[in-house]
């Protein structure tokens, strides 16, 4: 059977993938910075590694126990819910060290083993802010516009030796840890005159009526890894496909 390896697999987007993939009877390495057994049945298809896609020494561990694989999942990130102003250089810097390097870490590791063998697929989970653009999300929304260009960019590198690289765009996602977590690296640091502003559009954010769920996101992601013919760009919640029709009608 095929292996995949997943990245960011203790909740949320992750960790549905690799129940996805489990379930569809594929051999999967679900990796997590902190390593938890209890978050998947036990399977003999599953192996729980630890990785943290900031350590190329992780990395490097986590690959070599994974071996071989036929897919990557580069689903692990950091959000930022904060206008830039209050932003610190040092949380940027931090939410690009995992959100953009990590990813080309991880997608630089296995990618000679998919280049000798000709075959393989490699999907970054970015965001649909990179095709809705929502404010207090200015930093995080220029990490996944810079995963985007890398990926596209990547595609045409990788394809002369039969490798494919695709992206799949969840929605808002406010009800899992990501989200949360988001809203929490927020922390007191909205600067006076915005957050007026900023709180009126949680609100409204957590009011919407289209969300993205993360069986949506482990859908989208079995589409990209399993369909030859898959978009660059997959849409994954009702909310990003909608986003992603109306940017089409335009």
């Amino acid at each position: 059977m095929p292996k995949i390896l997943i990245t960011g697999c203790s909740s949320g987007f992750g960790l549905a993938t690799a129940q996805k993939f489990l379930t569809a009877g594929w051999n999967v390495a679900a990796t997590m910075r902190t390593p938890r057994y209890d978050l998947l049945p036990s399977n003999d298809r599953l192996e729980i590694l630890a990785l943290d896609v900031t350590s190329s020494d992780s990395i490097t561990r986590a690959v070599e126990v994974a071996g071989p694989i036929d897919a990557l999942v580069n689903n692990a990130g950091v959000g930022m819910l904060n206008v830039l102003e209050g932003a610190e250089m040092s949380k940027i810097r931090e939410l690009f060290e995992t959100n953009v390097f990590g990813a080309m870490a991880m997608t630089k590791a296995v990618l000679p083993h998919m280049r000798i063998r000709r075959s393989g697929v490699i999907v970054n989970v970015s965001s649909s802010v990179t095709i809705k653009p929502l404010p207090a999300l200015s930093v995080y929304s220029a990490s996944k516009a810079a995963m985007n260009a890398f990926t596209e960019s990547l595609a045409l590198e990788a394809s002369i030796f039969g490798v494919r690289a695709k992206l799949v765009l969840p929605g808002s996602a406010p009800t899992t840890e990501f989200g949360k977590n988001a809203v929490a690296r927020m922390g007191m640091d909205i600067p006076e005159p915005y957050s007026a502003f900023v709180q009126d559009y949680l609100t409204r954010l957590r009011s919407g009526s289209e969300i993205t769920t993360p069986e949506d996101v482990a859908e989208a992601v079995w589409r990209a890894v399993t369909e030859p013919d898959a978009s660059m760009k997959t849409p994954a919640g009702a909310d990003a496909e909608t986003w992603f029709r109306r940017v089409a009608v335009c």
